[in-house]
């Protein structure tokens, strides 16, 4: 297989492959006709780019206990126990071996058979029960640590017992921010990534029609979430962006419910959907509110307000500018409409990739928030949520689509629609 060396630039890349990878959906399927994204190539490209970010922070190893570092250096797409993330499966990677996949017993027949690339497995418990997660330590981990002479080991996420059984059985090794690690690998995409995560808007971008359609009145958010997952499994997605998928009607929009609830759908409820599509491990991050029959002209202020925020938030997605740039454009659109102090209490953007919601953030006002230069590469879900208390059928709206930074300014990789029935006339001119 061809490997990339880190410092080639995108466009090396591209003219090497084909002219307008990732510019577009490209296709699921596996084709003699085309080159698209090889999955397997590009795991060899992201377990590089990890080592050399390891290796630049000063560490032997990196142990990765989170689903989606594990899929970024191994390509494991595991069972997931809710709320058991970062305890079911792991990874060891060290400098002069390839990755170690650290697996439930269930998987691991499995994983033997179908996936050749891992050439090292060990079975794991889940890590939690503290005499288990102290076994796997002494007879697994620590016996690794030592044969590949690691002194200096980062880890993304465990549980405390892990952190005890480690420095207990394993007091030689310095343990280190791992995490951090895997962010900045993770930080700029490559062509192949930007291409799935386009596999990805697509799929999203239909289970936002299909959920559209299942809106009406006397039909209940549950019912719309119902048919938007059938369309997201009927088309290969693996997971919704959000795990409890969202879609919240009317007044369940001021303030924000941000679950899917047994609510009857209203004539003139304002309704959100927010549940998004994974595929080949990488998330498309699409939001849209529409009105179900006609609206208010609040209800049209509010829309108009985000839906120009968010169209400047896209502009302002220029190589060299800073994710405070991007969330001065969308507070400046929002103050222009006299709601600048109706913001929901969260951040207007996160990182996004094979991470469902990962940093670096936009908007983020509490404290300990970074200014964060934005660089071609980068990928963020924009999503500004503007509400105001009161209305008759609601009038909170959030819209939301995946962006990539570009030289130029962000180029939007979702494409769903927006209501133009929600949309001010002054506005509409800019769709």
């Amino acid at each position: 297989m061809r490997t990339r060396d880190a410092d080639t630039t995108i466009v090396e890349v591209v003219a090497a492959t084909r002219l307008d990878l990732g510019t577009f959906a490209h296709g699921q399927y596996r084709v003699d006709y085309e080159y698209r994204p090889d999955p397997h190539e590009l795991r060899q490209q992201r377990v590089a780019k990890a080592r050399e970010h390891m290796e630049q922070a000063g560490l032997d190893a990196l142990l990765c206990w989170k689903d989606e570092n594990v899929r970024y250096l191994t390509s494991l797409r595991a069972q997931i126990i809710a709320g058991k993330s970062a305890l079911l499966n792991g990874c060891l990677l060290v400098r002069d071996a390839p990755p170690i996949l650290l697996c439930s017993g269930g998987e691991a027949e499995r994983a033997r058979n179908v996936m050749p690339w891992i050439e090292e497995l060990r079975i794991v418990p889940i890590m939690e029960a503290r005499e288990l997660v102290r076994g796997t330590v002494e007879h697994t981990l620590a016996p690794l640590l030592a044969e590949h002479g690691i002194e200096t080991l980062g880890i993304d996420e465990l549980a405390f017992c892990q952190l005890e059984a480690l420095q207990e059985l394993a007091p030689a090794v310095r343990l280190a921010d791992g995490d951090a690690v895997m962010q900045s690998a993770r930080l700029i995409k490559f062509p192949e990534e930007i291409a799935l995560m386009e596999e990805a808007c697509a799929i999203a971008e239909a289970v936002q029609y299909a959920a559209e359609e299942a809106i009406r009145p006397g039909a209940r958010e549950t019912d719309v979430v119902a048919e938007a997952m059938r369309e997201l499994y009927r088309l290969g997605g693996e997971l919704s962006h959000v795990t409890t998928p969202f879609v919240a009607s009317g007044e369940h929009m001021a303030p924000p419910n941000r679950i899917s609830s047994d609510k009857i759908i209203r004539e003139g409820d304002v309704v959100f959907v927010d549940i998004g599509a994974q595929w080949s491990g990488y998330f498309g991050d699409l939001g849209r509110t529409v009105i179900c029959g006609k609206p208010s002209r609040r209800q049209q202020e509010v829309y108009t307000a985000v839906y120009e925020g968010l169209r400047a938030a896209t502009r302002a997605m220029k190589a060299g500018n800073t994710n405070d740039d991007v969330a001065a454009a969308v507070r400046e659109c929002a103050a222009q409409r006299g709601l600048a102090e109706n913001f929901i209490s969260l951040f207007i953007g996160h990182g996004v990739g094979i991470g469902a919601n990962e940093p670096p953030y936009i908007g983020e006002d509490l404290p300990g928030a970074e200014t964060v230069i934005l660089q071609e590469g980068m990928t963020f879900a924009v999503e500004p949520l503007i509400w105001v208390p009161g209305v008759r059928g609601g009038a909170g709206v959030r819209l939301e689509d995946t962006v990539l930074v570009t030289a130029d300014g962000g180029r939007a990789l979702s494409r769903a629609r927006f209501d133009e029935r929600l949309l001010l006339d002054d506005a509409k001119e800019d769709l």
